[in-house]
């Protein structure tokens, strides 16, 4: 099997200790390279443990043969843009299980007409791990709130909607929420 660990490890500018340490249990900076390279076989056990380390959907991790890819012909930093040192490739976003959409049909805030934001649904007890984060959030009648998360107190959570000028506002007890996890924009 071939995988992408690493291709994704490095989008998301974590190390082989930072994967590691985040994988549950932990496990070594070593490991985690076997497993990238190809030295040690890669598990289901491992793809999932890895994909939920990274905060990706285990399939985003397997180089699937007749799978589109784009080509990566350059690396872009503030040094400019080069040529990378060894093939590279994006793979087209993929949905995962759990995840709304939420399209923008006007710009607002650091959004853009026509963007596509993809979230991943969470439950009650996972709001303080999105704490600084985008959020979509039911309420009554069929209505919804998209704000970034700015505090939580017992079960209500602070929300600061998009735009300029806005109030925080404050929901109780929402039943789940969906936390932004991918951006795709045409240009």
């Amino acid at each position: 099997m071939i995988t992408r660990i690493r291709e994704v490890r490095k989008a998301k500018g974590l190390t082989l200790e930072q994967v590691g340490a985040l994988c549950v249990p932990p496990t070594t900076a070593q490991t985690i390279g076997r497993l990238e390279t190809g030295t040690r076989t890669v598990s289901v056990n491992w793809l999932n443990r890895i994909a939920k380390a990274l905060g990706v959907a285990s399939s985003e991790l397997v180089a699937l043969p007749g799978q589109n890819v784009v080509p990566v012909a350059a690396l872009l930093g503030p040094e400019g843009a080069r040529a990378p040192t060894r093939p590279l490739s994006l793979a087209p976003p993929a949905p995962a299980d759990a995840m709304v959409g939420v399209q923008v049909s006007g710009s607002i805030g650091d959004y853009r007409s026509g963007d596509e934001i993809w979230c991943r649904r969470i439950m009650p007890e996972e709001f303080s791990s999105v704490l600084n984060r985008d959020l979509l959030l039911p309420r009554h009648a069929g209505r919804f709130l998209f704000g970034r998360l700015i505090g939580r107190e017992d079960d209500r959570l602070h929300i600061l909607p998009l735009g300029s000028g806005t109030r925080q506002q404050v929901i109780s007890d929402p039943p789940w929420g969906a936390v932004a996890v991918q951006l795709v924009r045409r240009l």
